[in-house]
Formats: structure tokens, sequence, C-alpha cells
């Protein structure tokens, strides 16, 4: 039986629904709290199991009669203010993860890490995965956080389990918008009008999902995959996705030297109203910058092809457009 960390989640939620379609036994772990709106047509054949990773006890208990495990379970975050709880979750709760599998006798795990934890540098274009990690400025927490939780599954293969490892770029679906990269269709659906310089990397998580089970069911160990589709500038991004949605585009250009005084602004504005901040120091740095995370690993390895920009974007759109479109958001 699988058993699927952060079931709840963007990317764990698609891998449910995929374990379900191909009639594969699983448990979906959640913490008590979470929100699981967006699999409530599945309830009926969900077996949930509530703990929080930075539980070990809880985990053990959760991982009865489990022999594999999909650890998607992370937090997502580059408000600076957030950094005690993307290292707590991050690690730690990979930490406790590893731990478990260990002590239930759990044979397989794979791990959904990010290209985050590939680390990048000022002048470098193109990112593997034999790309060695440097601390440097360009690193946030959220990368720093992912880096030492792949260091744990190292330890857990040494010690015994059989692990891979994914590391996606940016993910693009439909979930809660209020979250994460989900909170990017927002910002477009919202018609708001700011975009800086530079590009990001996404994938498709469906593909990721896809991947995810193929990799899981090889014999493949001891080996990481950079999950990427294709890069795109941010404006040309929001315009695409603003197209989509009947709705304008972003029009004012903000170069990069009011970027950090504008972050401060952010930050003064979200600790009044306990929101997510759209722009941070550390984003800031990275504007203008452009790295490409090369995928020739994985679709050499699985002879796989990810889904195209405008089919994603399509995809996406129309969902989030079914249900917020009637809605004042």
């Amino acid at each position: 039986m699988i058993a699927v960390t952060g079931a709840n989640g963007l990317l764990g939620s698609y891998i449910v629904r995929l374990l379900h379609e191909r009639k594969q036994p699983f448990v979906a772990i959640k913490r008590k709290s979470s929100d699981i709106r967006h699999l409530s047509d599945l309830q009926k054949h969900i077996l949930w199991r509530d703990a929080d990773i930075t539980d070990e006890v809880a985990l053990r208990e959760a991982l009865a009669d489990v022999t594999g495990i999909i650890h998607t379970a992370a937090f997502v975050s580059f408000n600076p203010r957030n950094a005690q709880k993307v290292f707590a979750i991050n690690i730690d709760g990979t930490r406790n993860v590893v731990n478990a599998a260990l002590a239930v006798n759990v044979k397989r795990l794979l791990h959904v890490s990010s290209v985050a934890a590939l680390g990048r540098q000022k002048d470098q274009r193109e990112v593997d995965e034999t790309n060695k990690w440097v601390d440097n400025p360009f690193n946030s927490n959220y990368a720093l956080s992912k880096y030492r939780a792949e260091l744990e599954i190292y330890r857990g293969q040494e010690e015994g389990l059989s692990t891979v490892i994914i590391n996606p770029s940016v993910i693009l679906g439909y979930s809660n918008w209020d979250k994460s990269s989900s909170q990017l269709f927002k910002y477009a659906w919202q018609e708001k009008p700011f975009y800086m310089d530079g590009s990001f990397n996404y994938v498709d998580v469906r593909d990721i999902a896809s991947i995810a089970l193929q990799l899981f069911e090889s014999k493949i160990e001891r080996e990481r995959f950079i999950l990427n589709a294709g890069s795109v500038g941010f404006k040309e991004f929001f315009d695409t996705l603003a197209g989509n949605f009947n709705k304008k585009g972003p029009t004012i250009r903000v170069r990069k030297p009011f970027l950090k005084p504008l972050a401060a602004l952010e930050s003064f504005r979200t600790k009044l109203t306990g929101t997510e901040p759209i722009i941070t120091l550390e984003t800031a740095r990275l504007a203008g910058t452009h790295f490409h995370y090369s995928a020739k690993k994985i679709k050499k390895t699985l002879d796989y092809n990810f889904q195209t920009f405008d089919a994603t974007v399509k995809w996406c759109c129309s969902r989030y457009a079914e249900l917020y479109g009637g809605k004042n958001h």
C-alpha cells in the first residue's frame, strides 16, 4: 500500500486522483485541520489518516501497513517571516518521514523536492542534476530547506530505504489559488498591473503526477530527476493567462531598482493583513535573471514528453474560470 503525504495539496491531490484511477490501494496523509475540498468528489474512495509530518510518532501510526511513500508534503513560502516554519516542515518533517519509514519497514520512498534544491549561481544559465549546491544570495530559505531535506533522503537510502527524488520547477495546476504557485492565476484574474523582468521555469502538475508514479514503480534508485517543461518570461506568462481569462494583462514594468523598496512595502502590508507578499527581498534579487533547468535526463529515461505551455495554461485557466468566474475575487 502506498502512502501519500500532503495528499490534500496541489501535487498530492493529483497523485491521489491518479492512484484512484489506476485502482491502486493507497492512504492519504494530511494534517487534521487540512482543507480537502478539492478532493470532495473522491471522499468515498479515500482512506484518510491524520498526521502532521512534524510529529514522528503520529507518522508511524499513519504508516501502518504501508510499503511505500510518495512524500509531497512541504511548505512553500518566500516570505522571510516564515523561515522557521519552512525549515521545520521541509527539513524536520522530511527527517521524520524517513525515520518513520525506517521504523515501520517501508521499502520505497519517492521524495518530491524542487529545482530550488539544486542551487543557483549568478552567471549560470543552465542547471542539471549534477549541479552542486553552493551557498549564495540567489538561494532562498525555501531552496536551502529543500536542499537539506534531500540530505535526509540520502541518509535514508544509506540506512536501507530505496529512494528516488524528483525536482519539479514551478508547478502549474488547478487548486486553491490562495496558495503556492496557484496564486499566479489569481494575480492575472484580478488584472494586477505590475510585472517584472525575468523568466521562470514551469511544469504541469499532471506531468509530475504521472512521472512520480512511473519512477516510484520502477527499480530506479539513488537518482534525482529535474521535471521541467520549459521557461517563460513573466510578461508573456501573465499576458497569456489574461488572454485565457478575457482579462487585461499587466502594463506597468517594475524595474529592478524599485523592487526592493516595493518588497519592503509589501512586507509591511502583509504584516497588517496576514497575507503572503507578492514580492519579497528574495524574489526581488532574482528579477531580470534567466535560468533554464534541463529535463533531458527524465525525457531520456522515460521517453517522456511534457505538456505544452499553451495546453497547460488553457486547462488551468478554464478550471479556475469555472470555479471562480461567478465569485467576487
